[in-house]
């Protein structure tokens, strides 16, 4: 289970997220769950259920953990592939 001292090594799937900041303006404040991700896109789905691919490079997002807290990370910060990021975080 993904906390604040193993957020960067762990998965981002399942988790609550919201977009802080984007070069897309109408990506900021986004909510959903995040449901997929790869080395440059987070892809999450919304509350009406469609899915949304955003960039990582160009976004902030803020993730809420399960026991409630929250942890906000620039997307540049994270743009490697989840299986690679332990070794390059």
């Amino acid at each position: 289970m993904p906390n604040k001292g193993n957020l960067l090594y762990s998965t981002f799937i399942g988790l609550a997220v919201e977009i802080t900041n984007s070069s897309q303006r109408g990506l900021v404040g986004l909510k959903g769950k995040v449901v997929d991700e790869t080395k440059n896109l987070i892809v999450i789905e919304k509350a009406d259920g469609k899915e949304v691919k955003i960039p990582k490079v160009s976004s902030e997002f803020c993730f809420t953990l399960d026991d409630g807290s929250k942890f906000a990370i620039e997307g540049r910060k994270i743009t490697f592939r989840p299986e690679e990021r332990p070794k390059k975080v």
